[in-house]
C-alpha cells in the first residue's frame, strides 16, 4: 500500500520528464500530489443520445467508432483527426487537430466516451476536440485482448509500485468485462477518470495535463492506506465536515457537486484551524515573556501634544491610549496600527517612542526602503521641534548608504556608519530610524523597549526576529500599514495582533477626486495637468512597467489584475511579443519630449541607487521638477505636499489597494487634488474594479471589495505566508473563519498543551515549517 510520505519516484511508470514537471509544482510525494486539488470541474455527468444533442450543450456520449482518418491542412500546416462516432440513436463527426497518434487508439469498433461542447459544423451538429476515454464494448465478446492491451498503453498505464502491489490493473479501470447500456446511464461515474462524470481541472504547467493529473491519481487514491484523521473527531462533526479519506476521494472525483464543495471546505478549514490555534498559542506564549513597563507621565502628555502644530483626532486618540495601556505592562506589545493614508500613524508611533525616551529605553522605526526612512525622520525632525530641549530625545538615520542624528536644540549631525552604530550601542541615540541596516550583526542596543516597523507585510518574519532576538527582555513591537485589513484577515492571519485603527483623516484635508479616463480623453487630462501646473501645483505619473520591451516573467505576474489567462498564453508559447502596457522610461520620453516639453519631467524607479532615488525625490519635494514619472516604488511613504495630481497609466494592472494607496500620495497639502485612472481596457472586470474606487467611501470599505474581486493575496502575498490555495481563498469566508476559531479556542481549552492529540500536534509541526503567519 501507498503512503502520504511515499516519493513519486518511488512508483514505477511514472516517466522522469512528469517527475520533473510534477516538481516544477513543488509535488515530490503522494500527499503533495493529493493535496493538488482541481480548481474547478467539468460537468461531463449526462450521457446524451445523439439524436438529442443540441448546440451549445455540454456533456457526454457513448458509442463505438465507425471510421477514423487523418487529413492534412498544408495552408496551415497541420493535420486533422476526423472520426465518425454511433450511438443506437445516430452518428456525429469529432476532430481533433495536431494529434495523428489517435490513428492508434481510437480504431474502428472500438467503444469510447466523448465529452465536450457540441458544435455546428457546415449545419451538422460535431464534436471539436473532446476528451475521450475508451470503455469496454458493449458486448463482452467484444472485449478483446487486443482492446484491453491498446486501451492500457494509450494511457501509459504500466504503472506499478517497486515494491508490490501494482498500482494498475486491467480492472482498476473499473469495468471488469461489465458492458454499460446506450443512453443516459452509461458507465458508472465512479468508474472513470475524464468523461461521463464531474470531471476535475487541476493547476497545470507545461507537459503536464490535467488528464496526466487524473490518470495518477486515481490509482493511486485506490492503492493508499486510508491515513488517520489528524483533525479530533470532535471537531469534524461540529464542523460538518468529512473525514480526511472521504474528503480525499470527493475532492479529486466526487459523484456532485456539493460534495466536491463540501470536501474543499473541509481542507480549507483544516489550514484556518491550525492557523487559528498557532495564533492563539503565539498570544499565550507571549503573554508568558518579559518586556520593559514605559510608564506614562500624563500630565507632561498633555502638555506635549497641546504643543503639537495640530489636534489629534479622536481615533489617534484612542490609538494612542491603547499602545499607553500596553507599553504600560511588563509583557510584549504585539499590536498592529492601522489607517488610511495620511491619516496620522506616523505621528502615533513617534509620541509612544518618545514616552519610551522618558523612561531611558531606545525605539526603532524600521522602514522598508531608504525613501521611507527618510521620510520618518523628517517627520519625527518636525514633530519633535516645539518639545522643550529637556524632553527631546536624539533622534538618528541609518541606512545602507548614510547616517545622520539630530540632537536637541535641533542640532544636526552627519556621522559615519561605524561611529552612529557605537552611540546606538551605548544608548546615547534614544530613537533610530532605518532600514534593513538595523538587523546586521554589528547594529546592537543597549535598552531597546520599542520597535516600529511600517508596511509590516513588506517585512519577512525572519527579518523582524532578528530586532527581538537574544534579549532578557522582549521590546514591543508595534506594526504599521496604510494597507487597510478586512476582517476576514483580522481574524486569521493578522489573528495573533491586538488592532488598533485610525478612522479619520485630519481636520482639514479635502476628498481627492478621482476619474477614470477613456483613450479619447487623454488629451483632456493632459491639458488639465498643464493648468494645474502652472498654478504651481506639482504631479505624479505612474507606470506599471519600466521597461517597454521586457517580457511578462512571474515576477510580474504580481500586478496584473485582469490577464491571467493572457499572461498564461504568452508565457506557455515563449511568445516574443512584448507585453503592451505602459512603461516608466518611455512615458518620460514621451512626456518630456511631445506632451510637456516646456515642463521639467523627471523620472524614478526601483532598479536607481537610493541615492540617486533619494536625489529625484528630494528635488521633487523641494518644487525643482513638476512631472515625476515613476513606478510604483512611490506607493509608500511619499510626502510632497505640493504634488495634487496623481496619473496612473495602465491601472487595469494594479490592485485596488495598490491604487489606494498610489491615490494616498496627493492630497496631503491644503489643495484639491485629483487622481486620473487611465486604461485601455473595455472589459467588465477592469471596469467593475476601478468604479470601486470612485465608490469606496475609505480603504477599509474597498478593502472589503478588493478582498471578494482578487482575494486575500493583494494583502499579505501567498509566497509570504506560505498558504495554499484553498486557505487564501477560505480567508474569505467569515463564516467558515469563525467556525475554526471557535473550535481552535475550544481545542486548547480543552487540550490545554494539546497533549491529548498527539496526530494533530504532528500536523500543525508541519503547518508550521510552511507558512510565517504575519
Amino acid at each position: 500500500m501507498l503512503k502520504l510520505q511515499t516519493l513519486l519516484s518511488e512508483i514505477n511508470g511514472i516517466a522522469p520528464r512528469f517527475l520533473r514537471n510534477f516538481a516544477k509544482l513543488n509535488i515530490l510525494t503522494v500527499k503533495d500530489l493529493l493535496w493538488h486539488f482541481p480548481f474547478r470541474y467539468e460537468d461531463f455527468s449526462e450521457i446524451i443520445p445523439i439524436a438529442e444533442l443540441e448546440p451549445g450543450r455540454h456533456g457526454t456520449i457513448q458509442g463505438v467508432i465507425q471510421s477514423i482518418k487523418i487529413r492534412r491542412s498544408f495552408r496551415r500546416r497541420f493535420v486533422i483527426v476526423e472520426a465518425i462516432i454511433r450511438d443506437e440513436s445516430g452518428d456525429i463527426k469529432a476532430t481533433w487537430f495536431n494529434q495523428p497518434y489517435l490513428l492508434n487508439v481510437l480504431r474502428p469498433g472500438r467503444w469510447a466516451n466523448f465529452s465536450g461542447k457540441i458544435t455546428l459544423s457546415e449545419d451538422n451538429l460535431a464534436l471539436s476536440h473532446p476528451i475521450y476515454e475508451l470503455i469496454p464494448a458493449r458486448n463482452h465478446a467484444d472485449y478483446t485482448q487486443n482492446y484491453a492491451e491498446n486501451s492500457i498503453s494509450q494511457n501509459s498505464a504500466s504503472v506499478s509500485v517497486k515494491s508490490p502491489p501494482c498500482l494498475l490493473r486491467r480492472s482498476s479501470f473499473g469495468y471488469e468485462g461489465r458492458a454499460p447500456s446506450f443512453g443516459r446511464a452509461g458507465a458508472s461515474v465512479s468508474e472513470t477518470r475524464h468523461t461521463a462524470r464531474l470531471v476535475p481541472i487541476y493547476p497545470e504547467t507545461r507537459g503536464l495535463t490535467s488528464k496526466g493529473i487524473r490518470f495518477l491519481v486515481q490509482p493511486i487514491l485506490k492503492n493508499l492506506e486510508p491515513p488517520t484523521d489528524w483533525l479530533p473527531k470532535e471537531v469534524l462533526a461540529t464542523a460538518g465536515i468529512p473525514d480526511i479519506n472521504r474528503a480525499l476521494a470527493a475532492v479529486h472525483f466526487p459523484d456532485t457537486i456539493d460534495a466536491a464543495l463540501l470536501a474543499k471546505k473541509r481542507f480549507a478549514f483544516e489550514e484556518l484551524f491550525l492557523l487559528q490555534i498557532l495564533n492563539t498559542q503565539q498570544k499565550l506564549k507571549l503573554a508568558l515573556e518579559k518586556a520593559p513597563a514605559i510608564r506614562t507621565d500624563i500630565e507632561k502628555l498633555k502638555e506635549i501634544l497641546k504643543g503639537l502644530p495640530f489636534t489629534l483626532t479622536p481615533s489617534q486618540k484612542k490609538s494612542l491610549w491603547e499602545i499607553i495601556q500596553d507599553i504600560e505592562k511588563p509583557m510584549p506589545m504585539n499590536r498592529l496600527l492601522q489607517g488610511d493614508v495620511g491619516s496620522g500613524k506616523t505621528v502615533i508611533a513617534a509620541l509612544a517612542a518618545l514616552l519610551a525616551s522618558q523612561n531611558g529605553f531606545q525605539s526603532v522605526f524600521m522602514a522598508p526602503t531608504e525613501i521611507l526612512a527618510r521620510q520618518h525622520f523628517e517627520t519625527l525632525k518636525k514633530l519633535f521641534h516645539g518639545i522643550s530641549a529637556a524632553d527631546q530625545p536624539a533622534v538618528g538615520i541609518l541606512t545602507s548608504s548614510f547616517a545622520e542624528v539630530l540632537y536637541e536644540n535641533d542640532l544636526e549631525a552627519k556621522i559615519s556608519k561605524t561611529d552612529f552604530k557605537k552611540k546606538a550601542g551605548a544608548g546615547e541615540i534614544k530613537i533610530i530610524v532605518g532600514t534593513h541596516a538595523l538587523i546586521q550583526k554589528d547594529a546592537t542596543f543597549n535598552s531597546l523597549a520599542l520597535v516600529v516597523i511600517d508596511e509590516q507585510h513588506r517585512f519577512g518574519v525572519k527579518q523582524r526576529a532578528e530586532l527581538l532576538k537574544n534579549r532578557s527582555l522582549i521590546p514591543h513591537l508595534l506594526s504599521m500599514s496604510a494597507t487597510p485589513i478586512p476582517r476576514t484577515l483580522m481574524l486569521t492571519v493578522f489573528g495573533d495582533l491586538d488592532i488598533s485603527t485610525i478612522t479619520e483623516l485630519p481636520l482639514g484635508r479635502k476628498p481627492i477626486t478621482t476619474k477614470i479616463v477613456a483613450p479619447e480623453n487623454r488629451h483632456k487630462a493632459y491639458q488639465f495637468i498643464r493648468e494645474q501646473i502652472k498654478k504651481g501645483r506639482q504631479a505624479f505619473v505612474i507606470c506599471p512597467r519600466i521597461n517597454g520591451d521586457t517580457l511578462i516573467n512571474a515576477d510580474d505576474k504580481r500586478i496584473y489584475a485582469d490577464d491571467d489567462i493572457r499572461i498564461n498564453q504568452l508565457n506557455r508559447h515563449k511568445s516574443a511579443v512584448p507585453w503592451e502596457t505602459k512603461a516608466v522610461k518611455e512615458e518620460y520620453e514621451k512626456l518630456s519630449r511631445k506632451i510637456f516639453p516646456d515642463l521639467r519631467v523627471a523620472m524614478l524607479h526601483g532598479r536607481m541607487r537610493s541615492k540617486e532615488k533619494e536625489k529625484i525625490m528630494s528635488s521633487f519635494a523641494a518644487g525643482k521638477s513638476d512631472i515625476l514619472v515613476s513606478t510604483s516604488v512611490i506607493e509608500v511613504g511619499v510626502d510632497v505636499p505640493n504634488a495634487s495630481i496623481m496619473m496612473i497609466e495602465g491601472s487595469e494592472r494594479f490592485g485596488l489597494a495598490q491604487l489606494y494607496q498610489l491615490r494616498g500620495r496627493v492630497g496631503r497639502g491644503g489643495h484639491q487634488s485629483f487622481c486620473f485612472l487611465f486604461t485601455d481596457s473595455d472589459s467588465k472586470a477592469t471596469s467593475e474594479r476601478l468604479k470601486a474606487i470612485l465608490e469606496a467611501k475609505n480603504g477599509f470599505e474597498l478593502a472589503e471589495k478588493d478582498l471578494k474581486l482578487r482575494g486575500p493575496g493583494e494583502f499579505i502575498g501567498q509566497k509570504q505566508t506560505g498558504l495554499p490555495d484553498i486557505a487564501m481563498r477560505g480567508l474569505q469566508d467569515i463564516e467558515l473563519i469563525k467556525q475554526s476559531r471557535a473550535a481552535a479556542l475550544k481545542v486548547i481549552q480543552n487540550g490545554g498543551n494539546l497533549k491529548k492529540y498527539p496526530l494533530l500536534i504532528e500536523r500543525l509541526d508541519e503547518f508550521k515549517q510552511k507558512i510565517h503567519p504575519e
